[in-house]
Order: structure tokens, then sequence, then C-alpha cells
């Protein structure tokens, strides 16, 4: 017997209510508990799709002979939908849009053979379809960008093709606000990119519609249904929530998409559940309506996962996603201002206690594991660690964006405090806290009994270097080549998402052949099946193509934003054999732009939609006493970032204009 048929259910699951549970959905990002007041119920979805993982049997389908619904093989919950091999089955449902807009839509499909078809068609005409290969073990396809106006029918179908086919868990995304496109010398970044961006989209949820609570491995049916909110999946493909350490590590390339508004729910609805009641350690994660704890990690206000580096990281990312958006509200929300000011005091005073650090202070882990509140990321090692390198890299990142938050605020005395706090904890960490080592013997952590940990930890390794923590010079340069070593041989850890870090680590350290490289060997892997089988092949975990986007833009092509001043810098990292590298519909704040580098001694900005001029700080590594701006040599200044010499000019690029750059 194939996976693909057993007996049909029976016609009394045509009598469930056809209610519809495409994953999506706008709530308010605040933490559980009893809502002030009536609640003003949200807007419905544009478009919904009904029984999308088919537990209702039949409901809102239509099915031809040899097709039905089963119970032996489905993907997530108790059914799917199966197709017999052969020519002419059809499993569809047609959907009547009620507004404007542009949708992806996946399901999680598995074949006993190919040639299959998974096709979107529009009043009758293909919008977009795939040929579906061979692969018995679920994998996520998604049809991009399909255009609906009032009163369109949509048809959703999968067809036979020479082997069984099954389907589940169909989902509807907003096609992003932007499409940026890349264009290269390199055909590998631009099949990378247009990959990766694809593939990030489809995980981002429609608000107004409703979908499953707590779904997870052991609950696959999950708890009942809510609104969820503006978000995108972090996390395994397998639980129905967000998690703070992948929603940290996704931000750029969400900001890529120009995802803004599901950012900010998402940091907002952390920052609020970062309670005294929790000693301010956020949740680790919340379910898709942005307010209700994910149960598998949550059991009580003492007993849920927590790790130090994720609170810190999200005052991080809440300054770069200011960065990209030029939204306000990341300084004016008193939620998230709030909770920018106790991780950075009250956190760090309530975990510092099992380690004397002199005149700083240093948060902590329990050493007692993941629920009990934990140093490190590296939940792999079993050490009972006080303090790790990942913490302590992260918070020194934390307190550099506070400074940031607090000058963009106005409050410049606050915002001195802050930085004066970044400078002592980077001293006392390279003078005192890891010692004088190189490499292998570089310190990364103390356990709780005061012990000093050297060599490969993984996350606690890597995160020092990609935080900037680690002064330059000799020292970080033996401890890259270490850390590269490690990760491709021995110490080369089995589940994607870590590797995730590794072109991050490098570009931020002037590494640019190093970090295309575990770019392409993050990429290389996406097929194949991840390390959890019940989340799929690693490319279904969403942090790998986020995490694509943000380094091709963030890394390769050194864009720091800036919308709130209205600015932008950037900085070529092609690595050898790149000859050039363009990305079209970059979104910053308001405005859209074109950046094109050429090797690493000419670029090119084109200012093609927006408001405001931006000024544009063009960045070249050396030191140039001029550099021509559109053919005309200008007088050029020089400044040390993280122990590298660049050269830069500020031209102001308005709306509509290109200006190019290059050094000679």
């Amino acid at each position: 017997m194939t996976r693909s048929r057993v007996s049909l259910l029976s016609a009394l699951a045509l009598l469930l209510p056809l209610t519809p549970l495409a994953l999506g959905g706008q709530a308010s990002a605040a933490a559980p508990g009893p809502a002030a007041g009536r609640a003003v119920p949200p807007a419905p979805a544009p478009l919904a799709v009904v029984n999308p993982g088919f537990e209702q049997g039949a409901a809102g389908w239509r099915f031809t002979p040899g097709t039905g619904v089963a119970t032996n093989y489905p993907h997530g919950a108790s059914r799917l939908a199966y197709l017999d091999a052969g020519p002419g089955m059809k499993v569809s449902q047609t959907v009547t849009a009620t507004g404007r807009g542009t949708y992806d839509i996946s399901a999680w499909i598995a074949t006993g053979g190919p040639n299959g078809r998974y096709v979107a068609r529009v009043n009758g005409t293909v919008a977009a379809a795939l040929t579906l290969p061979s692969a018995t073990n679920y994998r996520r396809y998604t049809l991009s960008r399909i255009t609906l106006a009032p009163g369109d029918i949509l048809e959703i179908a999968f067809e036979s093709g020479d082997g069984w086919v099954n389907a589940d868990d169909v989902m509807v995304s907003p096609a992003s606000p932007a499409d940026p496109r890349i264009s290269s010398s390199d055909p590998k970044i631009v099949e990378m990119f247009d990959w990766s961006k694809r593939k990030a989209n489809s995980w981002v949820h429609l608000p107004g519609t409703q979908g499953p609570l707590n779904v997870d491995e052991n609950h696959t049916g999950g708890s009942g249904t809510g609104t969820y909110a503006a978000s995108y999946w972090a996390g395994y493909a397998n639980r129905s929530g967000y998690y703070s350490r992948d929603t940290a590590h996704q931000l750029a390339g969400a900001g890529v998409l120009a995802l803004n508004a599901e950012n900010r729910t998402m940091l907002r609805s952390f920052a609020a559940s970062a309670t005294p009641e929790h000693k301010y350690y956020p949740a680790w994660a919340l379910n898709f309506d942005a307010k209700t704890y994910l149960s598998i990690d949550y059991r009580g206000p003492e007993n849920f996962v927590r790790e130090v580096p994720a609170t810190f990281e999200l005052v991080q990312k809440a300054e770069e996603a200011y960065r990209w958006s030029g939204d306000r509200s990341y300084l004016d929300d008193p939620v998230l201002w709030n909770f920018y000011r106790h991780a950075t005091d009250e956190f760090v005073t309530l975990h510092d206690g099992l380690k004397d650090n002199g005149a700083v202070k240093v948060a902590e882990g329990t050493g007692h594991g993941i629920f009990q509140g934990t140093a490190s990321y590296n939940e792999q090692s079993g050490e009972p660690l006080a303090e790790a390198g990942d913490a302590i890299g992260s918070q020194y990142q934390a307190y550099l964006a506070m400074a940031s938050l607090a000058r963009a605020k106005g409050d410049r005395a606050l915002a001195d405090r802050y930085g004066a706090k970044a400078r002592d904890l980077k001293a006392y960490f390279n003078s005192t806290w890891s010692g004088t080592g190189s490499g292998a013997d570089m310190v990364r952590g103390y356990t709780t009994d005061g012990r000093a940990l050297t060599g490969w930890g993984k996350e606690n390794s890597w995160f020092m270097p990609m935080k900037q923590i680690l002064d330059p010079g000799p020292r970080r340069e033996a401890y890259l080549d270490y850390i590269d070593q490690q990760a491709s041989g021995p110490g080369r850890p089995d589940n994607i998402e870590a590797l995730t870090y590794l072109p991050d680590t490098f570009f931020r350290n002037d590494r640019a052949d190093t970090g295309w490289k575990w770019m392409k060997d993050v990429y290389d892997h996406k097929d194949i099946q991840h390390v959890n089988t019940k989340q799929g092949t690693n490319g279904d975990y969403p942090e790998v193509s986020f995490t694509l986007l943000g380094q091709t833009v963030e890394g390769l092509l050194g864009v720091a934003p800036d919308a709130p001043a209205h600015a932008l810098s950037t900085l070529s990292r092609l690595p050898s054999g790149m000859d050039w590298l363009q990305i079209d519909d970059l979104r910053i704040g308001d405005s859209a732009f074109s950046l094109r580098h050429d090797g690493k001694t000419r670029s090119s900005l084109t200012h093609t939609s927006g408001t405001c001029s931006y000024a544009w700080e063009a960045r070249f590594p050396g030191t140039y006493p001029t550099l021509k701006v559109d053919g005309v040599a200008r007088p050029a200044r020089t400044k040390v970032i993280d122990g590298v010499t660049y050269t830069y000019v500020t031209p102001v690029v308005a709306p509509g204009r290109t200006v190019t750059v290059e050094t000679g």
C-alpha cells in the first residue's frame, strides 16, 4: 500500500462547520491576560482558504475520482489530501477575493513520483504553477506573487502525476511590500537570492484570518484557534509560533522585504512579555496571535525556556528595525522603551551574582538548563555555564543599541551613560574576562563554580567576534581562523540554523571570502533533511532563507540603513571572483534604491522613489586623498571602524537621481 490512499473519511465530516483556517491574522501584541474594555473584533482577511489542513474532511474542496482525504501520512494534525498515480486527477478549491492584493500560496506536498502539479489559476487562467519532483518526504512549495482584484476567482489545485501526491497545510501569505531583485556576474548569488526571497515570504502570515494555537510535535492539532497577527514564522516549521532567537536573526532579512509591520509586532510582543514576574526575561516563543505564549516552551512564570542572549539581542534588533523602517514607535511606544531600559539595567542586576566581575555587571544563567535560564544559545553542550561568550557579546551590543536609541530620542545624558557602559564592558572583556589566549585558548565562558572554559563552544565561540566585543588585532584574527577550522571540520554543528550565523561572523570582521563560503555552504545544504525530521528539509527552516537575504544586503553589499536620518552607508564586500553585484527595489523607510558595486572600487546608488533626499556615505577600504563623484574628484575623509581604515564621501542623492562614486 502506498502512503497516499486509505479510506475516505466518513461523510459526517461534511457536516462540520466550514471555518476558514488560512494562517494569518491581526491581534494586539499584549501579554496574556484579560483585555481592558471591550475587544474590537479584528478585520477579516481579504483571502481565506476553507479547511486548509483537511481536518474537516472534504469541506471546501473538490475531489475527482482517485482522490480523497486520508489519515495515514499527514504533514500536520491528523489528515491530508491524496491523489493516486495517473493522469487527470485533481483536488481543488476556489476562493473569491474580497480585496485587492498580491499573495503567496504555500502547501506541504509529498510525492511518490514526478510530474504532479501544484497550480494557481485566476479566473481560469494559470497565474503560477510548479511541476513537482519525486520526494516522499514533505516539502513546502510556494506559488508566488499572485495578484487579485475584488471578485477574482482563485483556484488552488493539486494535480496528479506519475506517482501518488499528498498535500496538506495550505497557507496564504501577503506578498511582501518590497520585491528586491539581484543581478550579478556570479549566477550563484542570483539563484540564491531569488530562492531566499520567495521562501522567506512564504512564511509571512496574512493578518485577519484564523489559525491553530500551540501546535508542536506532541500536539499536532494544537489547542484551539486564534486570530493571527502580522507576523512570520521564526522557529521550527512544525510549531505554531515565533522564537526570540530566530526572530532576532531573521529581522534583517525581513527588513530587506520591508516586513516592517511584522518586525514591530513581533518585537513588541516579546517586549510586553518581559515582566517583573518573569524577572525581565521575555517569553522564549509566542503563538502567531502575538499574545499567547507557546505552550511547549512555557509552563508558568518560573518555569519557561529562557536564554540570556535573547534578551539583549531583542534590544539590538529593535534599534536595527528602527533604522530600517524609520518608525518612531520604537522610541515612543512605552512598552518597547520600558523593555529596553529594563533589559539593560534591572535584568542585568537581577541576573548577576555568581561571578565577581569587578566594576562591571554581566548577566548570568543558572547553569541548570533552558527552563531555569541558561547563559548560552548552545543548548547541546551540557556545560553548567554562568557566563557565556554569546551572552556577554549580546549584552555589549544591547548597550550600544540603547545609547543609539537614547540619542535618537534626544536624551544625550542617557546615551552617554550607555555608551560608557558599552566601552567599560568591552574593556573588561578584553583585559580580564576572556584572558590573553588566542585560538583554542580563548576564554568563551565561565561555569557556575568559576572555571574558565576554552576550546570550541559553537554559539558561545562565534558570537564573540560576531558581536564585535573582541578587540581587533592578531588575537581576533587567530580566533576567526579557529572558528572557521572547527566549523569546517570536527566541530561542525548538525543543525543548519547554527551555521546560518557564520556568514554574519565573517562579514562583520572583514572576511568577505569566508562569509561567502558559508553562505554557499548553507544554501547548498537546503534540500537535505533537517536533523529534526518533523521540521522538514533544511531549506524549510525559516531562518535559512531570511538570513541569506540579510547577508546578501548587509554582508555582501555592506548596506547600513538609517531611515530616521534619511541616510545610508555602503561598503562593497564582494568576494574573490564576483566582479559586480546589484540590487533593485531596496527599501529603506519610504524610499527605494538600486545599488551596484563593481569590485571594491566603484559604487552607484539610484534613488528610485521617495520623498526626501538621502545622504549616502559611500565607503571604500583603504586610504585615498580624493574620491570621484560622478567623475569629479572630491576631497575624501577617512575613519577607522573596528580596526579597519575606510575612505568615504557623503553625496546627497535626491529622488530620481543616480550618483556614482569610485576610487580613481
